[in-house]
């Protein structure tokens, strides 16, 4: 008799556990058809660097680990005597480059003021020319008159010796006068060149200007990069930074975490994929509030699986021996309808449950 009761308690304990068990799995098998859940999930934040524009030494610290910070605000600031000290450099470069400038233009001057008076010699040795050129024809027709009547002894010789030096006379004042026409001509010539040359050096000059400016735009940008301020309004790590440390250009030196810009990396295995689309709703499950379910939205697929951003990318084709099964990344944003006091104190980092609902 014991035998058989014992019998009917374990028959009756197997059909309790097998009607569970198919139940359980029924449920899981219905719920499966029209979601697709995983665990390897994080919330996530901008994490913004720290990253000094020039190098130097840190005089002053205005931060510790875990601030709250708002935009603008001074971070650190690193000493600034050496980029004074390049500024009033770049100052006096400017100055002696402008100075240069003032004195081009005025040689430039100087050469189209020469060229004008080239001109004007030219003009008026043009117009000595044409008076010269009537004198001297006068001074022919009176030779060539004096000469017929001193062949004929109309006239003295004396006369006719006048009328002669008259004609050369006027001669070699036409010469005189076309040789300073020539000697203008080629003094304008060269004033022209030299205004050239001026125009050119003008032109060099105020490109030195510019250049100078840009040094001292450039000084002053650097004197301004020694004070560290935050860009946006956040959290920053832990800092590890104290006076008379030496910083480089390009070093980040702890991070700066937006809270108020938070959302769920979900990495989903390959094959869960098929049915997932942008805007579908999703539940989510965080480790930090147990009791508390957050509600969000699939907003995007990562381009490439996880492994393939390693710095290492592993090579898991299928013609090798065991085929690995890649997950996706896929960002899940919170909606509208959740605690924003409580999306607020999530962190970066924390591990999530997530549930998308396909249908």
């Amino acid at each position: 008799m014991e035998n058989k009761k014992t019998n009917k308690k374990f028959t009756l304990i197997f059909i309790v556990l097998l009607t569970v068990g198919i139940t359980y799995g029924g449920y899981k098998y219905i719920h499966s058809l029209s979601h697709e859940t995983t665990d390897d999930a994080q919330v996530a934040k901008k994490m913004n660097p720290i990253i000094p524009r020039v190098g130097g030494y840190i005089t002053k610290v205005f931060v510790k680990d875990n601030d709250v910070v708002k935009k603008g605000d001074t971070l650190f600031v690193i000493d600034h005597n050496d980029y004074i000290v390049k500024v009033e450099e770049a100052k006096a470069n400017l100055a002696a480059a402008e100075n240069n400038l003032e004195v081009a233009k005025a040689d430039t001057g100087t050469a189209q003021a020469n060229v004008s008076v080239s001109d004007a010699n030219v003009q008026s040795a043009s117009g000595s020319i044409e008076t010269a050129k009537i004198r001297l024809r006068r001074a022919a027709a009176d030779f060539e008159r004096y000469n017929n009547l001193y062949k004929n002894h109309s006239i003295t010789k004396q006369q006719f010796e006048q009328a002669e030096a008259a004609k050369q006379e006027a001669q070699s004042q036409l010469q005189i006068l076309q040789d300073q026409q020539k000697a203008s001509a080629f003094q304008r010539t060269v004033a022209s060149a030299r205004t050239n040359v001026s125009n050119k050096q003008v032109l060099v000059a105020a490109a030195n200007v510019k250049k100078a400016q840009a040094a001292l735009d450039a000084a002053n940008l650097n004197l301004g990069y020694t004070v560290v301020t935050a860009s946006i309004d956040g959290q920053v790590s832990t800092v590890d930074l104290q006076p008379g440390q030496l910083v480089q250009p390009g070093q980040s030196v702890f991070y700066l975490i937006n809270n108020n810009d938070v959302w769920v990396v979900a990495n989903f295995k390959e094959t869960q994929l098929n049915k997932m689309r942008e805007g579908q709703k999703v539940k989510l499950k965080i480790d930090a509030f147990p009791g508390d379910e957050f509600e969000g939205e699939v907003h995007s697929f990562s381009p490439a699986t996880g492994s393939k951003f390693s710095l290492l990318p592993p090579d898991n084709a299928s013609g090798n021996f065991v085929k690995t099964v890649q997950r996706l990344p896929i960002r899940i944003n919170f909606t509208e309808n959740n605690d924003k006091e409580k999306v607020k104190l999530l962190r970066s980092g924390m591990n999530v449950d997530v549930d998308v609902i396909l249908k």
